[in-house]
């Protein structure tokens, strides 16, 4: 019980952050500049396309990897997508106004989204796979969480910018900072979990 409400936890406080993040109006972080293109060009909502695109990128990893697609996953990117609907449905008509409010919900939501992600990625539930591209890239490659995770934002910027998706000095922050950032709160967040009774990957 303890691992689940961690990993609810998690889930909702990452995709709050991700609609802080896109609320701000200062560009959304890389993967979610890009489903937030794909929504505006494609149609289905946000979160639609965070499902869509979760599905794909389960036998990305899988190849990454050379194992099975983690099938179980599904849990995880149908959460993530209906929460941040959820969300985003919740702040319709908000908008933060000047550049002071627009620059702290950009910062609100990035915090919050990399504590989001260090938090439920230490559950021992099946992670998102987007989430997952930056644990199947330290895998194949043997690099470090934080570069694992940035080069995933680039290669989500890229196909972002070609979408047209909500790209602006914000998206390039984001994908400078979140992987430093889940990086210095994955162990202070596990030690915070294990002090709440549940033991915690390595």
């Amino acid at each position: 019980m303890i691992r689940f409400c961690f990993f609810v936890a998690g889930i909702v406080l990452l995709t709050l952050g991700v609609a802080l993040t896109l609320k701000s109006n200062l560009g959304a972080g890389p993967w979610d500049a890009l489903t937030a293109g794909q929504a505006a060009t494609l149609g289905f909502t946000v979160g639609t396309w965070v499902i869509i695109n979760g599905a794909l990128l389960l036998f990305v990893n899988a190849f990454l990897v050379k194992e099975k697609p983690q099938f179980p996953a599904m849990l995880t990117f149908f959460g993530i997508g209906f929460m941040l609907d959820v969300w985003l449905l919740q702040m319709k008509g908000w908008q933060p106004e000047g550049d002071a409010d627009r620059a702290a919900t950009l910062t609100a939501g990035i915090l919050l989204l990399a504590l989001g992600v260090s938090m439920y990625l230490q559950s021992r539930y099946p992670a998102n796979p987007i989430d997952n591209l930056m644990l199947s890239l330290q895998k194949r490659f043997g690099t470090n969480l934080m570069a694992s995770k940035t080069i995933g934002e680039v290669g989500a910027l890229v196909l972002a910018i070609f979408l047209h998706g909500p790209v602006g000095w914000g998206t390039l922050l984001i994908a400078i900072v979140i992987g430093p950032l889940i990086q210095a709160l994955y162990h202070p967040v596990g030690a915070f979990m294990q002090k709440c009774g549940m033991s915690v990957k390595k």
